[in-house]
This record gives C-alpha cells, structure tokens and sequence, in this order.
C-alpha cells in the first residue's frame, strides 16, 4: 500500500485525472491525502467532488478555503465572488448528498508521523492540541447547529489564539489558522492580506512553519494553500501547492519514500496569483 499526498486541486478535473494515472492509483490497495480547496476557479469542480466522493475511505481530505466558502454561498451566508466557479455544484441534482459529504470532512488528519492540513499550524499548538481544536470545529460543522457556525465563520478577529476563547471567537481562529495562514509573527500573530512570496513578507512576520522553535515539529506537517511559495520539501514540510490553478503543476508525494510525481496544467487564469 502507497498513500499519496496531492496538492490544491481546485477544480482542476482534468489534472487531478493524469495524476491518478502517474501513480498508478489502485483505490484496493492504495489511499489519497488531499490537503484541501478540492473545488472553485478551475473549471471542474462538480467533477472533482464526485471523483473523490466515488473513492471513498481511499481518500481523506481536509477542508480548505474555499470548500468552506462552498459551503457559505451554497447555505445563503456568502455570495459568490466574480472569480468563483461554483454553479455546476450549486445547481447538481446530487448537490444536498455532496454539501452533507463535504460537512462530514476532517478540518486536520494526522496519521504516523505526518499532519496534514489545508493552510498551516499555529507555533504554538502541538499537532495533539491542533487535532483537538479541529474536532470542536469538525463536531461543530456536522452538528444541528452549522449554519449558525457557517454565518459566524467569517472575520480576521480574533488574530491571534488564546486558551480563553470561547464560542465563535474560538472556532474562527482555529479555521483560519488551518485554512487561511499563511504568515505569522514568532508570537502567533496572523495577517491574512498577504499573498506573495514568503521573502516579501510584511516586517515582523514570517511563514508559520519557519517561526523557531514552533510546537508541531513532532510530525511533518502537509499542507497547501500557498502557490507563491509553491512546493517545498523540508524534514519537517511538505508544502504541495505548485499552481495547478494558474498553469504550472499538479504535485504528488508518495509518503513512504518522498517520491515526487507532477502533472502539468492548462493555463486557467492570468499570471497573477490571488487566493
């Protein structure tokens, strides 16, 4: 058996297809570790949704960004930016089967010695303390009570985290750290407006996962998010996305080697990269 960890898909069908096809993927034998932001931008998100929804326990997946802001619009919480391309899924006759199955998707897995997450960690939570948040927010999201935490998901505040927060407070920080960091200062202060390389990141601030002496360095941590950084491979990092939006790369690592596998992509969007 192989598990393979693959980068931001982001309705890219197409891509996603030919990299099943450069591993080899037997869904009997082998298992997907999806680091989120499966739909929105690219042209195929319905199609992707319904590939990974047919593997079954194959596949694990963490939410991203903008599998959450699906779930926004689709509840009546957000509407739709000019740049989303959601309709398909919106307007499918499965649509209620695919909003209840993204509902049912982990915020964090961990497994072995790696963690995998859509966006990054905190410095100071450990991967067992980060697992715990993730499932107040995963219990929170599969309960009666969703479209309440769905209409309080959004906001930069609180922007940093606390042991005291509670409520609202608490569930936002923790999916905005998982699903939207991308810098940080060493005290876990986050800003959300930057996108761009780590190098041309604001004075004081740095990305999460090169504050010293951060809590997680237990496992390595994977994750996507950041196709300005774009793939890196670390001891304790594996950051898997390579701007298959924006028409480079699809990138796969087989986690019992650290094999590298990519799959090139059609030029979807312009060459400016914005998250």
């Amino acid at each position: 058996m192989s598990t393979y960890a693959i980068g931001d898909i982001q309705g890219c069908d197409a891509a996603f297809a030919r990299m099943l096809d450069a591993i080899a993927f037997e869904p009997v034998r082998d298992r997907l570790w999806l680091v989120g932001d499966l739909v929105n931008r690219g042209p195929s998100s319905l199609a992707v949704l319904r590939r990974v929804m047919a593997l079954g326990d194959a596949a694990v997946t963490v939410l991203g960004n903008h599998d959450l802001h699906l779930l926004a619009v689709a509840e009546g919480f957000r509407k739709p930016h000019r740049s989303d391309t959601l309709q398909g899924v919106l307007a499918a006759p499965d649509r209620r089967e695919i909003f209840d199955w993204l509902r049912g998707r982990n915020l964090m897995h961990a497994e072995g010695g790696f963690a995998l997450v859509h966006a990054g960690l905190l410095p100071a939570w450990t991967t067992t303390q980060a697992l715990e948040l993730a499932r107040e927010v995963e219990a929170v999201l599969r309960g009666p009570d969703f479209q309440n935490f769905l209409g309080h998901m959004y906001g930069n505040q609180p922007d940093r985290w606390h042991d005291g927060l509670t409520g609202p407070h608490r569930l936002r920080v923790v999916v905005n750290a998982m699903t939207r960091m991308r810098v940080c200062t060493a005290d876990g202060k986050m800003e959300f407006g930057f996108k761009g390389r780590p190098e041309d990141a604001p004075a004081g601030y740095l990305p999460w996962f090169a504050v010293p002496g951060r809590a997680s360095l237990d496992r390595t941590v994977i994750c996507g998010h950041w196709s300005a950084l774009g793939l890196r491979q670390e001891e304790r990092l594996l950051a898997l996305d390579s701007g298959c939006l924006w028409g480079e790369t699809l990138s796969a690592v087989r986690l019992e080697d650290r094999r590298l596998y990519q799959v090139s992509c059609g030029r979807l969007r312009g060459p400016a990269r914005s998250r």
